[in-house]
Parts: structure tokens; sequence; C-alpha cells
């Protein structure tokens, strides 16, 4: 597949890095899914207590985001991936073989800690190691983890029947070999030796990216929508086909059409790049809710005649979600570390991950709120009516801000076509401006000498660079 050829483009590290977050996703899908059963069918716990175990995980990895991001920053995403593994392996070994409530919270916040600490740090390494290629290795990200999700779920589909414990114990091994494999093989990365402040002043510099901090609230809907595959988009397909497992089969599409995420994120680059068409994506994902829409009021099936046709329209549906993610999720990840300094990327996928967590969390109650007053006042069009507007009014905030100019540069330079200039030349439109206005001066020794070993090398003219009220925060390039 050319997912996994282009994979082999890329350098040892990140390569290594698609393969851990493909056994990452494995070893959360074994259990998570089949925790909140487990919780309160096996140890007959209150639906209160299960809430407070699964927000304790929650609260924990909102908790930490930021400080595992900063952590990147300071000591090498390495050591703090590597922690963050080792902390799930023990979150899970715990799940395995304790009964008793504090055990259980114990668990519970250790694999939330765990999350905090390597998803920035994680995001963080392969925006360090891509350089140029962001987009595809984002991409290549989401490929890896949709795989390693539905493998996660078939696995622990088949080890539930058993035991949960089993379950975890897997979950648990998985976690421990992925450990020790990244301690022996992922490369140190050390972090940058520049402008260092205080942890205090990267947070404040973060805080106080204007850009950074608007980007993160409009793309906002994008996870409450998302979320959705967990939430309304299994009770639409249950409805609609009488069948718990239904949810199943959007989910098997989804994957489906997943291994053809690199195909369109290098369309999407030869037509503008992501942050072009971000709005777009979002757009597709809000629509993705508008076919259920037809059937939601719908009574239980009467037989496969009219399972077949409502349960293609909820495939067409969640199709236009998948698509739309596609399009819009690896672009997003590839800006962020584009708001600021290099040095900070961690910090900016930390904080990143605080909002998208919080929004997740807030988006599902209100979806879930709808749920319960479409039943109660019997209006079952609402939840579907409030996914398509929170899609829609994400995809209108982002066009927002890239038309104003307030998402950064593409990390590319364009020019016009069959226009080249030796690379030796500056490729920031500031710099050739700054050079221009010193008036119509003659070819200088070092202009020659960067003409002449720009020959080895060509690339295109600059197109006229974006004022920028963070622009000298951006690292050469």
């Amino acid at each position: 597949m050319k997912a996994f050829r282009v994979t082999r483009e890329f350098p040892l590290a990140l390569r290594l890095l698609l393969i851990n977050q493909f056994g990452i996703d494995i070893g959360f899908y074994i259990l998570v899914p089949f925790l909140a059963a487990y919780l309160g069918q096996e140890l007959g716990m209150s639906d209160a207590l299960v809430g407070l175990v699964l927000g304790v995980r929650n609260l924990g990895q909102q908790g930490l985001f930021l400080l595992g991001g900063s952590a990147a920053d300071r000591l090498g995403p390495r050591a703090v991936i590597i922690a963050g593994c080792a902390l799930r392996t023990l979150g899970f070994s715990l799940f395995a073989f304790g009964t008793t409530l504090p055990v259980v919270l114990g668990a519970s916040l250790l694999n939330g800690l765990a999350a905090g600490l390597f998803y920035p740090s994680a995001r963080a390494y392969v925006a360090l190691e891509a350089g140029d290629r962001k987009a595809e290795a984002f991409a290549l990200l989401n490929v890896y983890a949709t795989i390693g999700s539905l493998i996660g779920l078939l696995l622990g589909s088949v080890l539930i029947r058993a035991d949960f414990r089993i379950c975890a114990v897997a979950a648990a091994a998985v976690y421990a070999l992925l450990t020790v494999a990244q301690a022996m093989v992922i490369p140190e990365r050390p972090a940058p030796a520049a402008d260092r402040s205080t942890v205090l002043g990267d947070w404040l510099e973060v805080f106080g990216n204007r850009r950074f901090l608007l980007f993160s609230l409009a793309t906002t809907g994008m996870f409450t929508v998302e979320n959705q595959l967990c939430l309304l988009l299994p009770a639409g397909a249950k409805q609609a086909s009488g069948w718990e497992g239904a949810a199943g089969v959007l989910l098997g599409a989804g994957a489906a059409v997943n291994l053809f995420q690199m195909p369109i994120t290098r369309a999407l680059e030869r037509h503008g790049g992501g942050s072009r068409w971000v709005g777009g994506g979002l757009v597709l994902m809000g629509l993705g809710f508008v076919p259920p829409l037809l059937i939601c009021a719908d009574g239980p099936p009467d037989g496969l005649r009219e399972v077949v046709p409502r349960m293609t329209i909820m495939l067409i549906g969640s199709l236009l979600l998948f698509v739309g993610t596609m399009i819009a999720h690896p672009a997003v990840l590839e800006m962020i570390p584009r708001f600021g300094r290099e040095t900070l990327a961690g910090t900016y996928f930390g904080l990143f991950y605080v909002f998208a967590g919080l929004t997740a969390a807030g988006g599902n109650a209100v979806v879930g709120w709808t749920m319960d007053m479409g039943k109660q006042y019997e209006c079952p069009w609402l939840p579907w009516i409030g996914c398509v507007a929170f899609g829609l009014s994400s995809a209108l905030a982002v066009t927002l801000l890239y038309r104003t100019r307030l998402l950064p540069d593409r990390p590319e330079v364009s020019a016009v076509e069959g226009t080249v200039i030796p690379s030796g030349l500056p490729e920031r439109g500031g710099a050739v401006a700054a050079e221009a206005s010193s008036g119509p001066a003659g070819p200088t020794a070092g202009s020659v000498g960067r003409w002449e070993a720009g020959l080895l090398g060509r690339t295109r003219l600059p197109s006229p660079g974006r004022a920028t009220d963070e622009a000298r925060e951006k690292p050469p390039r």
C-alpha cells in the first residue's frame, strides 16, 4: 500500500514513531472501550463511580498535556515518550490486578498522566523530525493510528469474552514492549539549546500568541464532531439496523477509506497546502451528519429491506466525516508548531491538546444532552443538527482566519511557474524586499558567492510574505 511505501521515505526515527503510534493505539483499544462495562457490571460500581473513574483519567490527561509538552521542549521528546509508555504499562497492570475503588482510581489517573506525557511529545518529535514534510508525516500518523485502533478493538472483542483482566494484561504487555523498544531504538533528539527561558516564560509566550489561541478555539468543533464516532453515530447505526454491532460497520468502512490518506494529503499539498483546505474538510465533517437526518425519526427496521437502505445512509454520513477528518486533521497538526518558535513545539502541542480534550468532553456532554432532549420532546433530529452546526461554525471560523492571513505561512516557498533562483539567495519575501529597498546595487562578492553556491540546487521565487504579529518568533528555515 502507498502509505507503507511512503513510510520508507522518512528518517528511521520517524518510522519508529509511526510504529510506536500503531502499538499505542492497539494497546489502548484492547482495554479502554470495555472499561466502563467492566466497572459497572463486574465490579458493581454505580454510574456515578464509573463516571468518576473515567473522569479522573481525563483530568489527569488534560492536566499534564501542557507539562508534558514543556518537558519535551526541555528534556527532549524521547525521554518523555518513554516515561509516558512506562506509566501506562503500570496503569493497565493495576486494572488487571486491582478491584478496589482506590486502586482503580490510581490506575485511571496513571493512564491519564501517561497520555499527557507522550501525546504532545510524540507530536513534537514528528514535527521536528519531518522538516518540510510535516503534513505527510501527520497523515501517516493518522493512518497508523486508525489501523492500530481497529486491530486493538478486534483483539479486545475476542479477549473480553474470556475475562477483562486478560485484556488488561495484554494491553500492559503491549506498552511494556513499546517502552523497551523505544528505549533501545528511538534515537535521542536533544532539546534545542536556544533562548532558554523559564517554564513560566514559555507558557506566557504561548498563551500570548493570539493567532494560536484563535486557531485553537476555531478548531474546537473538529474534535467535538470527530468524537461522535464513539457516541452519536453508534447510537444512530444501532437505531437504523437494530443491531448492537452496527457501529463496527461504520468504523470498518472508515478504516478502508483511511488507506487513501496519503493520496489525499499529497493532492492537497499540490493545490495550495493543507491550511487552504482545513475549512473545506470541516464542512465535510459537519455535512456528515446530514444524511442521518433522513432516517433519525424512523422506528425499528422491518427486516433487511429496511436495514440495507438505512445503513447505506449511515455509511454515507460516516464516510463524509472520515474524509473530512482526513483532509483537516493532518493539516491542523502540521500548522501547530509553525505558530511560534521551533524550541517550543512541545508546549504548543500541549496547550492545543488541552483545548482539544476540554472541547471533546464539553462537546460530548452537549451532544448527550441534546440526545436526551430529543427523546424527551420527540425531536430526534436535535443532536444531528447540533453536530452539523458544530462542524460548519468551526469551518467558518478557520476560513476567516485563513482569509485574514492569521494562519502561518506554508513551509515551502512558491513561485511563478518556470522561474527559479539559486537556493543561496534569501527565501523570505521580507528579506528580498529589504535588499531591494537599498537601491539598485550591482553584484557584490557576497551575492556572487551565494549565487554560485546556489547553482548546485535550485529553488522557486518566494511568494509575498504574510505580515504577522509573531513573525519575529519564526525560526529560519
